[in-house]
């Protein structure tokens, strides 16, 4: 399960590196003003839909069934339920594209209701927001394409399809903001090649599969019916932390310009940890525990949570640790140019702390919820999204007046942990998870090295300041980079001292990843 998540997670930090590129781009030419707001939030509706149906939700209500079918009645069946499900959700898709594009000048006053105040700005965002809602179609048949694959341990196209989403939005950023009206213009346009891009790739990868999913006609089989009673409930289970962004979009819309751009810009750094562990953790624990279940082997199961919360932690910590000791450099060195100016780093690092106090909630949650979903309960999660939903809610209209920005981030990291603290709780006293000796007493040593690593970045950012506000762009990035390796190092060092990981343990899977 390592070698599987450390590869999906691989091409997710490829992906993400790629996206700092991306973002760096975006930052130069649209700065944190209106047409940048109004990008974000077109960028942002699409996003949220496919999280919350297309991708979480999907994966939740379709994996454990797929592998049922796979399991009891081999692949020919599992491929039938497939195209059952696809046909019905490109009906769905369809009827849903048409309805918001023809309603988005009023949904949009919903969605971004500061926005009305603006004319300039809610123009813009309704325009780009046409543009890219189209995505959202292709990207959910990407998402079930990407299940089945995942499905049969085939992770590789699903992970590295997002590379394909940074490519077409870099190649628009250079390609097209010259013939266009600004970037953000280009930036839409190339959302929506993204989206054809991606479909593509996964359709011929499952064809080498020998997955190639046809399209029969819709109709609502008992498999399709099954499959949509346990969508419904896990749109909300599992897209919690994507509600709690689409709140913090709706608020933030009526804070000052620029208040939605640093809340972007702050996650963007905030996604890096939870793209790569967080979410290959979830990708690959649900089909793991779904198979291990359906096959009756509960102690493998268990072993499996078990060492994706050690997992997770190993390299959530650290992360935490990095973004509250240095995220004004790491900001600054980042974005700050161009457009970007210095004002617009110190609140977005102030954003990005604020997130970070909540990351190893985040991610945690990818680790708790496959617990749920591989035995088929969609329903105890949604209760506990209601409660986050209003926890959350209710902190950011307390928080909002006088932290800005800031309070809506602390605000969804405080729902975090009560979410992730619930599903624990529940998962605990329900026998689902049982904590073993070797997580209890890893935990707290990860805890231990990640306070060493920031104490080190401390001051090594003490050491560094004239150089990191160095006037040069190179002498910069060459402190970054000197303050991220002394980080990293002294993780390592404090790590292998207090015994968060061994030298035996590291050999083996060198071993067996050179065997595999």
């Amino acid at each position: 399960m390592f070698r599987k998540i450390l590869s999906v997670g691989g091409l997710t930090l490829a992906s993400r590196v790629l996206g700092f590129v991306r973002d760096i781009l975006t930052a130069a030419l649209l700065g944190a003003g209106p047409v940048a707001d109004a990008f974000f939030v077109a960028f942002r509706l699409p996003n949220h839909f496919r999280a919350l149906f297309a991708e979480g939700a999907f994966n939740a209500a379709f994996v454990p069934m797929f592998s049922s079918f796979l399991v009891g009645q081999g692949r020919s069946q599992a491929r039938i339920f497939a195209e059952q499900v696809l046909a019905f959700l490109l009906v769905v898709q369809l009827v849903l594209l048409l309805a918001f594009e023809l309603i988005m000048p009023w949904f949009m006053v919903v969605f971004a209701p500061g926005f009305a105040d603006e004319p300039m700005k809610y123009d813009l965002a309704v325009l780009f927001t046409r543009i890219t809602f189209p995505y959202l179609l292709f990207i959910s048949l990407v998402s079930l394409m990407g299940a089945v694959l995942n499905s049969i341990e085939r992770f590789a196209a699903a992970a590295a399809a997002p590379i394909l989403l940074n490519l077409c939005l870099i190649g628009a950023l250079v390609g097209l903001t010259p013939l266009l009206p600004t970037a953000g213009h280009a930036l839409a346009w190339g959302v929506l090649a993204a989206g054809v891009a991606q479909f593509l790739y996964l359709a011929w990868d499952c064809r080498r599969a020998g997955m190639s999913l046809r399209l029969p006609r819709p109709r609502l089989t008992p498999g399709v019916k099954r499959f949509l009673t346990v969508l419904g409930p896990a749109a909300l289970g599992a897209g919690v932390t994507q509600i709690n962004l689409f709140i913090d979009t709706l608020i933030a819309s009526l804070l000052p310009t620029g208040s939605v751009s640093y809340l972007y810009y702050a996650d963007r750094i905030n996604q890096l940890p939870l793209g790569v562990i967080g979410i290959a953790i979830g990708t690959v624990l649900l089909p793991e525990l779904s198979r291990a279940l359906k096959s009756g082997n509960m102690q493998a199961a268990g072993d499996s949570q078990n060492r994706a919360i050690e997992l997770s932690l190993l390299f959530t910590l650290p992360a935490t640790a990095a973004f509250l000791a240095a995220g004004f450099p790491i900001i600054s060195v980042l974005f700050e140019r161009g457009a970007f100016q210095a004002a617009d780093a110190q609140a977005t690092s102030a954003t990005l702390m604020a997130y970070a106090l909540g990351l190893p909630a985040f991610v945690l949650i990818r680790s708790l919820l496959p617990g749920f979903y591989a035995r088929e309960d969609t329903k105890t999660p949604v209760k506990i999204a209601l409660v986050v939903v209003t926890v959350n809610v209710a902190l950011k209209l307390a928080l909002m007046q006088p932290l800005s920005q800031v309070g809506l981030a602390l605000a969804t990291s405080a729902a975090s942990w009560v979410n992730c603290a619930l599903l624990a709780v529940l998962l605990f006293r329900r026998g689902f998870l049982v904590l073993d000796a070797r997580l209890r007493r890893r935990v707290p040593r990860q805890l231990l090295a990640a306070l060493a690593m920031a104490g080190v970045l401390l001051a090594a950012q003490w050491g560094l300041g004239g150089f990191l506000s160095a006037p040069d762009l190179w002498t910069r990035s060459l402190a970054l980079g000197a303050l991220v390796g002394a980080g990293v190092a002294a993780y390592a060092v404090a790590g292998m001292a207090l015994g968060v990981v061994s030298m035996a343990e590291l050999k083996l899977y060198t071993r067996r990843r050179r065997k595999g």
